[in-house]
């Protein structure tokens, strides 16, 4: 029977994850990204055998998360101090950058060999074999055989503080922190660009639907959106 992690084992896995290479290019600031893993860990009951365990991990578009989106939440369990503190967040909320990210892991592209070899040789035609396919969102992770999906996270975590600053940038220059009503102008005008072309396709109706509520702003269009279901 597996046994099952402990804290000390999510540390211990955070604290032996190394990136021997991390992907070349950050996270898709309008889009999902699709990272292409490698993961080589010793196997911990024979140093002699190497785990190799590939697969691909999709990163979700970072979302802007503004105070005036959780200002509405009702804050059960808060005390006024907590409420106070999101009245502050919604007044300076011009000054606030939050993105929220996430993550699936693609377990219809996971595979998985064991081989006996030192791991340091491994990881050598592992490099080799990335090199050769030239893949910008691919990573080479050295970490341990259990908890192995913690060290996909700490990847994961690494790779979304490194693309923070560059997803911000392309932001602020598409105004997507300039607020309208509460609502992000940049997202206003992507919404009306898919208002525009559901009108033109039909087809377009439903992901029209669906962008409205990942930007969680579908009530405040719901009667505009409804008419245009309806013609």
């Amino acid at each position: 029977m597996n046994k099952k992690p402990t804290q000390f084992d999510f540390w211990y896995a955070v604290n032996n994850t190394e990136i021997i290479v991390p992907p070349k290019r950050h996270l898709e600031t309008f889009g999902n990204t699709m990272i292409n893993y490698t993961l080589v860990s010793e196997l911990m009951d024979d140093p002699t055998k190497v785990h190799i365990r590939e697969g691909r991990m999709q990163a979700s578009r970072p979302q802007i998360i503004t105070p005036s989106a959780y200002a509405a939440t009702e804050l059960k369990g808060f005390g006024d101090e907590a409420a106070k503190y999101i009245d502050w967040l919604r007044e300076n909320e011009d000054s606030i950058r939050i993105l929220q990210y996430g993550y699936s892991l693609r377990q219809d592209t996971f595979n998985e060999q064991t081989v006996t070899d030192n791991i340091a040789n491994v990881l050598e035609r592992v490099k080799t074999d990335l090199s050769a396919k030239s893949d910008p969102f691919s990573a080479i992770i050295k970490g341990v055989d259990s908890p192995w999906d913690v060290c996909l996270i700490r990847l994961f975590w690494l790779v979304m503080q490194a693309s923070v600053p560059l997803n911000i940038r392309e932001l602020e220059e598409r105004h997507m922190f300039e607020l309208k009503d509460g609502i992000p102008l940049g997202i206003r005008e992507e919404i009306e660009r898919g208002f525009q072309a559901a009108a033109r396709d039909a087809r377009l109706i439903k992901p029209l639907g669906k962008l409205l509520q990942e930007h969680g702003v579908f009530e405040q269009y719901q009667d505009r959106f409804f008419n245009l279901v309806k013609h």
